[in-house]
């Protein structure tokens, strides 16, 4: 739930099994190992949209998504400052931009929906295939965005997020998506509630992150 930086400081022989087309020996991968900035030139460099010696290192991956690359970084209109991309309010509209209108990988959020997903009788979003949002590892890391996705989704709708801001009447339905505007919680009925629109990113994730934390811990009792 925060902005982290790539951690480059790998073992010889993780980064044979990082980048094995890279480090296909011990060898090979033992003059980076220990070497964050070095390594980071070695595996970005003159690709991304790294051109500059140092660019490598540069741009290395920051933020909730870990954009990589120095044309990653323009997309978002930091190239100039890539160190913002570590900032909680930059790090939070790249992951919404990024998602929603398909910076990272082409894909975006909306290509995941199901055309019924806004009845009563969806059948969910398809957070496993989701995966190719970010990136294309889907058969490897798919069934966890698949766990993370639903355990996240239950922990906000019984928190009274829904539809539109529409009023909690019952528990957490599995498997149907969830449109985040905050809406009514509990039994206090608030009317429409506030649109997303009208908080910043900055609070919405901040208050996201307040809902499920105080969920879990209740479980955790």
């Amino acid at each position: 739930m925060l902005p982290v930086e790539e951690n480059l400081n790998y073992s010889a022989k993780r980064l044979t099994q990082v980048w094995p087309a890279r480090f296909p020996t011990l060898a090979s991968a033992e003059p980076y190992a220990g070497k964050p900035r070095k390594l980071a030139n070695r595996v970005y460099g003159g690709r991304l949209g790294n051109v500059e010696a140092d660019d490598g290192w540069r741009y290395r991956g920051r933020g909730l998504a870990q954009i990589t690359g120095k044309a990653n970084y323009a997309k978002f209109g930091i190239a100039a400052a890539p160190e913002q991309a570590s900032e909680m309010a930059t790090a939070v509209r790249i992951l919404f931009d990024g998602m929603t209108e398909g910076l990272f990988t082409g894909k975006r959020l909306s290509d995941f929906d199901t055309d019924e997903s806004l009845s009563g009788a969806a059948t969910g979003y398809r957070y496993a295939a989701s995966r190719a949002i970010i990136n294309g590892d889907i058969r490897q890391n798919g069934p966890k965005i698949e766990a993370y996705g639903r355990a996240f989704e239950a922990a906000l709708r019984e928190a009274g997020y829904g539809r539109s801001g529409q009023q909690k009447v019952g528990p957490a339905e599995a498997g149907v998506i969830v449109v985040l505007r905050p809406g009514t919680s509990g039994s206090e009925a608030k009317g429409e509630g506030v649109s997303a629109s009208a908080l910043s990113l900055g609070n919405i994730f901040e208050r996201l992150v307040t809902v499920i934390v105080s969920i879990f811990a209740r479980r955790a009792k």
